[in-house]
């Protein structure tokens, strides 16, 4: 639990599947040890596909490989290189700012084409340019296959058969599919905005790039996130998190699903749909906010898979090496999570940019 302004306490911390976590570890040591490679066209998988493609439309697609540099910061650059407006961006996801990161941002510049190539190389001289292609319109989050995965944990501490199995039920059946707690802001900070934000500002037409309008999204998404982490966590200690029950939504995959809250609650019916129901009515101070807005409920799998996972043991013993690939809007530490008790070496780190 985590008391923050607002006096609320705020769980940041959910039941993990198999009960207990097996072991604990140092995560981002250095932002070599978490390596992610975006994946938006298919031929982003050919580690020799680093040509121009040629392709059309307004907006120039960049693929830049970034260290040390948060996606938001990257995209405010470009667009003072490029000449245009920073919401005239875009990008398909946020990426960690420890890390080394590879993935694709558009800038709108209509009628440019002959100017691409010197745009290129002054980006180029900031970040490594990877590829480049015209496309017919902005790149917006999600557009992406997903995203691939090699990280190194260090000062691995756990019995290494026990870690072995967790790693191997974790690749047949998953994980929770919890939103990590960066999205909740340090020490639930972003819930605490979100009890005083109106909202009824959340239906109102923003102006482009309003900074105060992007925050209040910002807020309402943490409040939506963490209802559904507390719905997720009651299926998880219920022991039914892997089960499709009366009455809930699956549209996808048959996979279990929860709520994303929004005007009107939710879309299960029956007992679920009442469960649902009773744990965000046990927090009043977010679920006010989804009366007055116009958010449709919407549903997320409470179940993710890491496709192709692999891990090797390294040096001594105590590092461990997994590369796995997650589809949008799932995240690594999350999973990671399930069976480490992690220490973010990142967290002391300058975060302002």
């Amino acid at each position: 639990m985590s008391s923050t302004e607002s006096g609320t306490q705020w769980r940041l911390d959910w039941p993990v599947s198999g009960g207990h976590r097996v072991g604990s570890a140092k995560l981002k040591v250095q932002p070599e040890d978490f390596r992610v490679t975006e994946y938006l066209w298919p031929e982003d998988a050919n580690p020799e596909a680093n040509e121009t493609a040629a392709g059309a439309g307004e907006h120039l697609c960049v693929r830049l490989e970034k260290n040390g540099d948060n996606t938001e910061y990257v995209a405010r650059e470009l667009a003072a290189m490029a000449g245009c407006r920073h919401y005239e961006v875009g990008f398909c996801g946020l990426k960690d700012r420890h890390a080394v990161t590879v993935q694709w941002f558009s800038l709108y510049r209509p009628g440019q084409e002959g100017e691409d190539q010197a745009l290129l190389e002054a980006i180029a001289a900031r970040w490594p340019v990877l590829a480049s292609r015209r496309h017919a319109r902005k790149l917006r989050p999600g557009d992406h296959q997903g995203n691939g995965f090699e990280l190194i944990l260090r000062d691995v501490s756990a019995d290494r058969s026990a870690l072995d199995q967790a790693l191997t039920e974790l690749r047949e059946r998953g994980a929770p599919n919890y939103f990590g707690p960066q999205r909740f802001g340090f020490g639930g900070g972003n819930l605490d905005r979100a009890v005083n934000l109106d909202p009824t500002r959340l239906n109102r037409k923003r102006g482009r790039g309003g900074r105060n309008a992007s925050k209040n999204v910002l807020y309402f998404s943490a409040a939506r996130s963490w209802l559904f982490n507390e719905v997720l966590a009651a299926r998880v200690e219920e022991g039914n998190w892997l089960t499709v029950l009366p009455g809930e939504p699956s549209p996808q995959d048959c996979l279990p699903t929860g709520p994303l809250w929004g005007d009107g609650g939710t879309t299960a019916t029956g007992e679920q749909g009442s469960m649902e129901r009773d744990i965000v009515d046990a927090h009043p101070e977010l679920a006010h906010l989804f009366k007055a807005t116009r958010m449709k409920p919407e549903r997320r799998a409470l179940v993710t898979r890491p496709e192709s996972l692999s891990w090797q043991w390294l040096e001594d013993g105590s590092a461990l090496s997994l590369t796995f690939f997650l589809l949008p809007g799932q995240y690594a530490t999350t999973i990671l999570a399930d069976i480490f008790e992690l220490e973010d070496m990142s967290l002391g780190r300058n975060n302002k940019q």
